[in-house]
């Protein structure tokens, strides 16, 4: 048994019978992406939405110094209990070292997906380039992984209080292709257009796969981009959510924070603006991009 990369019994045997697979990161799952116990249900109702769709769900993590692609029932309340974040700059140093639980991020999800054969994700919402970042040169790892490795990433957008625009020229830079779902709009997460406009659309699974097929055949390396707006029933107000970034920015600028440690301010931040009302969006667009990746991970594993 390989000691460093472990793929569960089902997920094998789903890449043997070409059982269409999502992967799944652990973050959006833990404490760092839901207060307990919205973060339980987000797993339960992304897990169902994916088995109930017609494909099996891959969920990613790091236990006991082994990446894991696929995580045993028995094991699953400590991945949900994770209080550590593991990006893929950090999977070497966790198996190193033996890390108990390492949640994984976007980038890490991205690798550890690849490196099993899985070939589409489902996500919230990627990271970015930051607000100031041509002084602080703070850019998501999320980027270049996504360029790397040819996984279909579903999200809804980029996380909404980072530089949408320079995330999209980011990308475009990277090469990596942004299409979006139904819309011609790039999404910002709580809200369905951020105002950017998007080249590409996609209208079904099918399109993605016949996407990703071709890029293989071409040679163009690295994956794809689905931009998945929220359902509209669970749009925020764009208003509110505007003035709870502009308060929340302010507090991490005065702090000093970067990075990782952003998310989780500007989280709260929202969750304060909106009474609340930003929890059932989470839940709905993770849920959605289940939805919406398991189309395409039928249609990719139809054309294999």
């Amino acid at each position: 048994m390989n000691s460093t990369l472990r793929i569960s019994s089902e997920i094998i045997d789903a890449l043997a019978d070409r059982t269409p697979i999502v992967a799944l990161e652990s973050t959006i799952f833990s404490g760092f992406g839901l207060p307990a116990p919205h973060n339980h249900t987000c797993y339960e109702q992304c897990v169902g939405a994916i088995r109930a769709c017609g494909a099996i769900p891959a969920l990613t993590a790091v236990i006991d110094g082994v990446a894991r692609v696929g995580v045993d029932e028995i094991e699953l309340e400590r991945v949900l209990g994770g209080a550590i974040k593991v990006a893929a700059r950090d999977l070497g140093y966790s198996i190193a070292t033996g890390v108990g639980v390492g949640v994984t991020t976007v980038s890490a999800t991205v690798t550890l997906a690849a490196a099993a054969g899985v070939q589409v994700f489902a996500t919230g919402g990627i990271g970015g380039v930051h607000r100031g970042a041509e002084i602080t040169h703070d850019i998501s790892h999320d980027l270049p992984a996504l360029a790397r490795h040819p996984v279909v990433t579903v999200s809804a957008g980029a996380k909404a209080f980072l530089d949408l625009s320079a995330t999209l020229e980011h990308l475009e830079t990277l090469g990596v292709p942004v299409v979006g779902w139904n819309t011609d709009r790039f999404p910002a997460f709580y809200v369905r257009d951020s105002g950017l406009a998007l080249g590409h659309t996609v209208t079904s699974g099918a399109d993605v796969a016949a996407m990703l097929r071709s890029q293989a055949t071409v040679g163009h390396p690295g994956g794809i981009l689905v931009a998945n707006p929220i359902p509209a029933a669970a749009e925020l107000d764009p208003a509110r959510i505007d003035e709870a970034l502009d308060r929340a920015l302010a507090d991490v600028e005065q702090r000093g924070l970067r990075g990782p440690a952003v998310t989780p301010v500007v989280l709260g931040a929202i969750a304060d603006a909106t009474d609340g009302d930003s929890v059932p969006a989470n839940l709905a667009l993770a849920e959605n991009n289940a939805v919406v990746a398991t189309e395409i991970a039928i249609a990719v594993a139809g054309a294999e």
